[in-house]
């Protein structure tokens, strides 16, 4: 059922098995799952997946390759409620461990906002990551053209860069080691900019020259184009460099806050997790971008299924099997 102010009251004294954090393709996975186990489930969802600003879905088995990332959210929520589980559109603020349960605050409105507590057995952390773009004075700009020819993930999109002029937007030399010259593989036509946001070492500029990558420090004033196209940027001193497509890599942030008051192994910023998508907490799961991996939507979804599996495969062994009473003898 989708829920909203109007009738999430009867759902607040419910023990869900599982709450999903998260309505991208991997916590949709999630639930689509632990519906079928016949568990009961709510996934709460900003609405601000990383997939829905994808333009095309490139990579996905099956999909027609120009599949926007928003029609596959679209259809995994409408399995999702098709299998009766509950969809709320909301910003999870806090997580409490219980014990035996978690109480989940969420923020429900952007006006008149209400501050439903919700509780569940399990929890599946799915609020991914959401990347920093080049901060531009008018980011209108940089959206006119992200998610198209200027992309954000090099294992999505590093086919669509092949033999490009390609500008690689850095958000700290870190990044330039860490990407640049693993994007030569698919083209070696790369200037990278700083945006004149960090230094560069004298090292690194040795290492760019010797390859002969282009290195721009002024900032950027624009991105030109049309129609979605990126054709190159527009220096703030007037200087124009021509490029056919680009890749940021300027970081992400991780939408995993709500989790800071309970203990859990961590990886830099991501969330540790065992095989099944397990963390460090038996009942916490972290699927998708959230856990060290691969940020890939056929992952994510992946992982959605695994985690509820695992949850399913614990909640049975802990019932037992179920008994044909009917069928079993009385004892005279």
């Amino acid at each position: 059922m989708q829920l909203s102010k109007q009738n999430l009251q009867e759902r607040q004294e419910r023990v869900y098995d599982t709450i999903v954090i998260g309505g991208g393709a991997g916590g949709l996975s999630a639930g689509i799952y632990l519906q079928r186990y016949l568990l009961s489930s709510l996934i709460i969802d900003k609405g601000k997946a990383r997939s829905f600003w994808m333009q095309e879905l490139h990579n996905y088995l099956g999909l027609p390759p120009d599949t926007p990332g928003k029609v596959l959210l679209h259809q995994g929520k409408e399995h999702y409620l098709s299998v009766n589980g509950d969809l709320l559109n909301g910003y999870v603020e806090e997580v409490v461990d219980e014990g035996e349960t978690f109480a989940v605050r969420v923020k429900v409105g952007r006006q008149n906002s209400i501050y439903p507590v919700f509780r569940s057995k399990y929890l599946i952390a799915a609020s991914g990551i959401i990347d920093h773009l080049v901060p531009l004075d008018e980011m209108r700009n940089v959206f006119e053209y992200a998610g198209y020819n200027l992309h954000v993930c090099m294992v999505c999109d590093g086919y669509e860069m092949a033999n490009k002029k390609c500008g690689f937007f850095a958000g700290s030399e870190a990044s330039i080691e860490d990407m640049v010259f693993s994007l030569s593989w698919f083209t070696p036509y790369i200037t990278v900019f700083t945006h004149g946001l960090f230094a560069v070492s004298d090292e690194m500029r040795q290492k760019l020259t010797a390859h002969g990558y282009r290195l721009v420090e002024t900032p950027i004033k624009q991105f030109l184009g049309e129609h979605h196209h990126m054709t190159g940027v527009e220096l703030v001193d007037g200087t124009v460099v021509d490029l056919e497509t680009g890749l940021i890599g300027m970081g992400s942030q991780y939408h995993n806050t709500y989790l800071k008051g309970i203990d859990l192994e961590m990886k830099g910023g991501n969330l540790v997790t065992d095989h099944m998508c397990r963390t460090s907490h038996p009942r916490i799961f972290a699927i998708g971008d959230l856990k060290v991996g691969l940020n890939q939507v056929a992952i994510a979804v992946g992982d959605g299924a695994l985690a509820a599996t695992q949850i399913w495969r614990d909640i049975r062994r802990a019932a037992g099997p179920r008994r044909w009473e009917e069928n079993i003898s009385v004892p005279v």
